[in-house]
């Protein structure tokens, strides 16, 4: 039995890179990259959220833009963009997927094998439960500017009583950062 729970374990390790990199660089082979940002907006009571899958060619698969709910703090709102995240890339259909994020606790505390017991520690764990089902799963973490496409989304969220979703498109509020970040440019 302990064989099987250390096989077990080793099949749902989390693989993630700490390499900080200084722009967004596109996946390896038939995989996706789902990165995220959260935006906090005291005067309204309410957070922000961006999404953006990409592909291997840096080609926008889907993101997605969206009011959140009210936070304690940037951690609180990462950690939901976190989950908004993944739960929108498996809703479009993605299930090959690297998240990345900007936010290095939450990026620590998703790749942690410890059980957290913080006041988030059930968003991380309902995190790892929904990555369970994929068939490749890994986690990454970047500095901020290799994250602005969807720290522009998350911005722009505070415009939006819904969320927005775009498919196979580049939206509209992230088109500049979209461009800053194409492979092609150095």
């Amino acid at each position: 039995m302990v064989e099987e729970f250390r096989g077990a374990q080793e099949r749902l390790a989390v693989h993630h890179n700490t390499r900080w990199v200084q722009k967004w660089e596109p996946p390896v082979g038939l995989i996706y990259k789902v990165n995220f940002d959260a935006a906090v907006f005291v005067d309204l009571d309410a957070s922000g959220v961006g999404v953006v899958v990409r592909n291997d060619k840096g080609e926008v698969m889907a993101s997605l833009a969206a009011r959140g709910p009210p936070v304690r703090d940037g951690e609180e709102a990462e950690a939901l963009a976190c989950r908004r995240a993944l739960e929108f890339a498996v809703e479009a259909g993605f299930s090959e997927l690297i998240l990345e994020g900007d936010n290095l606790t939450v990026v620590k505390s998703l790749i942690s094998l410890k059980p957290n017991r913080s006041r988030l520690g059930h968003i991380f764990e309902e995190i790892q439960c929904i990555s369970a089902g994929l068939r490749s799963f890994a986690v990454s973490s970047v500095k901020r500017r290799a994250n602005t496409v969807v720290h522009a989304l998350a911005k722009h969220a505070r415009l939006l009583d819904d969320e927005l979703v775009w498919l196979e498109e580049c939206p509209q509020p992230a088109l500049e950062p979209l461009y800053l970040d194409s492979p092609g440019l150095s």
